[in-house]
C-alpha cells in the first residue's frame, strides 16, 4: 500500500468512526521534536511509534507497534517482559517501514505506516498487538504523522483509544 493509500485508509477510518480530528499540513518532517515544533504542540503530546521485534523462541519472532509520548523512549525490556520474550530490539528499517496491507497480505509486520519514520499509532493487522504507554493517554489530544511526512492529525485521545483499541501498558522509559 502506498503512502497515499495508507493516508486515505486512515482518514476514511477516522471519518467512518466519527473521530474528532484536525489535519495540519506542514513541511516534510519525521523527527518528533522538529515536527512538534512545526505543528505547535508539546512534544509529550506526540505519539511516537516504533516497531519492536521480540524473540519468543529460537525461531519465533513477534513484531509489536509500540507507542510512547514523544518525549520518552520505548523501554525494550518492558516490551520483552510484556510478551515473555528472550530478546527485544527495534525492527530493521526494511521490516518497520513495510507498508500496511489491506489486501490480506502475509506481511507479519504490516502496521499502518510509511517510510522515513512515519509509523502510525494504529495497526491494520489483527495479528499485531498495538501497545501504548498510559502516559500518552493522559493528553486530551495526540498528534502524529498521517502516513506522510507533510500531514499530521491531532486526534481526541478518547477517539484514538476507541478506534485503535490498543493494549495499554507501561512501556516508556
Amino acid at each position: 500500500m502506498s503512502e497515499h493509500e495508507t493516508y486515505i485508509k486512515l482518514i476514511g477510518l477516522l471519518d467512518e468512526r466519527g473521530a474528532r480530528y484536525r489535519i495540519y499540513e506542514h513541511a516534510e518532517e519525521g523527527a518528533t521534536e522538529a515536527v512538534s515544533a512545526l505543528r505547535g504542540n508539546a512534544v509529550e503530546q506526540a505519539a511516537k511509534c516504533l516497531v519492536v521485534m521480540v524473540k519468543l523462541g529460537k525461531k519465533t519472532k513477534r513484531y509489536v507497534p509500540a507507542v510512547v509520548p514523544g518525549d520518552r523512549r520505548v523501554d525494550l525490556g518492558a516490551v520483552k517482559a510484556l510478551l515473555g520474550g528472550s530478546y527485544a530490539g527495534f525492527a530493521t528499517p526494511e521490516v518497520a517501514e513495510r507498508p500496511a496491507r489491506s489486501d490480506g497480505g502475509t506481511s507479519r509486520s504490516s502496521v499502518a505506516e510509511s517510510g522515513g519514520g512515519t509509523v502510525l499509532p494504529f495497526s491494520f493487522d489483527e495479528e499485531l498487538a498495538l501497545v501504548v504507554d498510559p502516559v500518552l493517554l493522559e493528553q486530551p489530544e495526540i498528534y502524529f504523522n498521517a502516513a506522510r511526512l507533510d500531514r499530521s492529525p491531532t486526534l481526541a485521545t478518547a477517539d484514538y483509544v476507541a478506534i485503535a483499541e490498543p493494549r495499554v501498558e507501561p512501556i516508556a522509559g
